[in-house]
């Protein structure tokens, strides 16, 4: 059973159809190009839909996080502020270096308090 929206969409696209108006788009008649040719065929559509969704695996998740907790780090001035700040980034580079997927060599390195505070 169609819906009424599911219709006029179908209608709309036989009626470009029947009009030319995908004729000589870029590359018609082509396989599609995949961005990522590492990812395995069978992954590649459900790897894409996780993509369009803004979905970041856990790991690259938490990378941005460092990211922005450093960011903010770097613009405090505060003592307290900063040793609140640097236990929560210390917390995020240990979660994230215990997740077991990269090897210790790879690791990020935690960060203390007499490098932060250089008075």
């Amino acid at each position: 059973m169609i819906s009424g929206f599911d219709k006029i969409v179908e209608e709309r696209i036989k009626k470009g159809q029947r009009d030319g108006a995908f004729k000589n788009l870029p590359g018609a008649g082509k396989p599609l190009k995949f961005e990522d040719s590492n990812i395995p065929e069978d992954l590649r559509v459900a790897y894409k839909i996780l993509k369009n969704a803004d979905f970041l695996p856990p790991e690259i998740e938490l990378r941005k996080q460092i990211r922005q907790t450093e960011d903010l780090l770097a613009g405090m001035q505060d003592t307290a502020e900063r040793y609140k700040t640097l236990k929560k980034l210390n917390y995020l580079i240990l979660k994230l270096n215990s997740a077991g997927n990269t090897s210790m060599a790879n690791e990020m390195p935690q960060y203390y308090l007499k490098k932060m505070i250089k008075a």
